[in-house]
């Protein structure tokens, strides 16, 4: 049940049509197809070059599912913005403006915005079909897109115009490294970058370099720097994230669990932890350098230009990846929360959420506390924390095991919390719940709206494909909205996050590429 605040629940309804031009001679109005089938069609119709990137045309809309007929738009209400307390993250001086440099808004990875996201007022959907997932969405000086879209062949960086979603300019990368990775759950190879104070892309590729290319004042795409990484990143591993360290240095992270930094130089320096690793990193002002690997938190430091391990904490792990996992570890990125506090979850049964101290030395036990989340038998994450202030937000993705696992009508098992530290900083405990079913996608936190924005498919009693963007009250864990972002196939993120731009809109990568979700006028 939705809730609005005081409004009675709004519905409004259509009818979700077929782009004929995009799906060419298939032909899969008919409701006699499984629907199965019919998505295996839409994956057919998502990979022809009617979709592809091309610099200045208007791209199609991804073309909806035949069989959803009369889904629900929008329900709930309208709400007025609720703001609370700014975000006290410092200004990373090597990477763009916060909250527009990378997947996770900051340095402190927090998955927080400032500023008001979508209230529910009148929203309207757009989507353009790329062909390829644009997950990782930055915003470079002018409020433009700058993505790195992943397909099965290949990344693309593509600057993109943020109303219209029409590319401005677009540069392939390297091929994917398919044979040795999912290529549905794998994030090397780009999907971690970030965007830099000077408004350069900082990429990772799937041949083990990383890549700076500049966006141009036109939008256009100039490559300014690369660094072969393959001497210590070895032909099976591969690059799975790239962030600075508050001295310029860039510091990567492999699959295997290579953790090093170039210098502005161009030296490189490395350790090899030989614990895998599945996600990006946080970096604090203090020169901290926080991973997590499948089997510890680490804080690494650059000390005499090497890669010096500060202090390692080890955290509960069953030893196998849950349904909703992509490697059998934390499934987080670190998120880091004032000047005190680093938060990962585990990987045990309840999972748990895990704050520590994240300074040189510990005043006591590392671990500040502990709070059990979701269900045992029936919890996992692959999404990093929000962080904000005391408050983190966790999500459940248990059950989402690929692209296949909403299909026909399913999806996975509920929902979100809160968890707060404690005033005293020396517990925590847990808030609010929501039921709502997010799949994969990287939540938000709307500090000007007081909002938390998430990407859901909730359980239907038909066959239809859902995706809605869902706005949850951040004091109470109640939904106040949710509008549709599209039906089918094309329409599932596939871990990609929600992001909200300069103007308020959001933004979801999905599988068939991107969608903006904006109030009226």
């Amino acid at each position: 049940m939705v809730s609005g605040e005081e409004a009675p629940l709004a519905r409004h309804s259509f009818t979700v049509g077929v782009n004929r031009h995009a799906i060419g001679s298939l032909s899969v109005a008919s409701t006699s197809v499984p629907y199965a089938a019919v998505a295996l069609l839409t994956l057919l119709a998502l990979a022809a070059p009617a979709g592809a990137q091309t610099a200045g045309q208007q791209p199609l809309e991804i073309p909806g599912s035949p069989l959803a007929l009369g889904i629900e738009a929008f329900e709930g209400a309208r709400v007025s913005a609720d703001p609370h307390r700014r975000l006290r993250v410092p200004q990373h001086p090597f990477m763009a403006p916060d909250p527009g440099s990378n997947i996770h808004n900051d340095a402190y990875q927090s998955d927080t915005y400032d500023r008001s996201g979508p209230l529910g007022d009148g929203i309207s959907a757009r989507s353009a079909l790329f062909t390829r997932e644009c997950a990782s969405v930055a915003f470079d000086r002018r409020g433009r897109i700058v993505t790195v879209c992943v397909g099965l062949d290949r990344p693309v960086l593509t600057v993109l115009d943020p109303d219209t979603l029409r590319p401005i300019s677009t540069r392939p990368l390297p091929p994917r490294q398919t044979g040795l990775q999912d290529p549905f759950s794998s994030f090397a190879g780009g999907g971690y970058f970030y965007l830099d104070n000077r408004d350069r892309a900082v990429i990772p590729t799937a041949d083990r370099q990383i890549v700076v290319i500049r966006v141009r004042g036109d939008g256009g795409l100039e490559p300014k720097r690369q660094v072969d990484l393959t001497g210590v990143v070895g032909p099976q591993d591969a690059v799975i994230a790239v962030m600075p360290d508050w001295r310029g240095r860039i510091w990567f992270a492999s699959t295997l669990g290579v953790v090093g930094f170039v210098t502005r130089s161009g030296s490189i320096r490395s350790l090899a932890t030989e614990e895998p690793i599945g996600n990006s990193f946080a970096v604090d002002e203090r020169g901290g350098v926080y991973i997590v690997t499948d089997a510890a938190l680490y804080r690494f430091q650059a000390r005499r230009n090497r890669v010096r391990t500060v202090w390692r904490a080890r955290y509960p792990n069953l030893g196998t990846m849950k349904p909703g996992q992509t490697q059998a570890g934390s499934g987080t990125t670190p998120t880091l929360l004032g000047r005190r506090f680093v938060a990962i979850t585990d990987n045990a049964d309840p999972m748990a959420v895990r704050v520590y101290q994240r300074g040189r030395r510990a005043a006591g036990r590392r671990l500040v506390c502990r709070e059990r989340v979701f269900e045992r038998g029936a919890s996992s994450t692959d999404q990093s924390l929000i962080g904000a202030g005391r408050s983190l937000v966790v999500e459940n993705n248990f059950g989402y095991t690929g692209i296949a696992s909403t299909l026909n009508g399913a999806t996975t098992t509920p929902g979100l919390e809160r968890v707060d530290i404690d005033r005293d900083g020396r517990g925590c405990h847990t808030v609010w719940r929501s039921d709502e079913r997010a799949p994969s996608v990287v939540p938000k936190l709307s500090l000007g709206a007081g909002l938390v924005y998430t990407y859901t498919k909730p359980k239907r009693d038909d066959i239809a494909d859902a995706w809605y963007l869902t706005a949850i009250d951040f004091d109470n864990g109640k939904t106040r909205w949710r509008a549709l972002g599209g039906t089918g196939f094309g329409f599932n993120n596939n871990f990609a996050p929600v992001s909200i731009g300069p103007d308020g809109a959001a933004y979801v990568g999905v599988l068939g590429g991107l969608v903006r979700l904006a109030d009226a006028g």
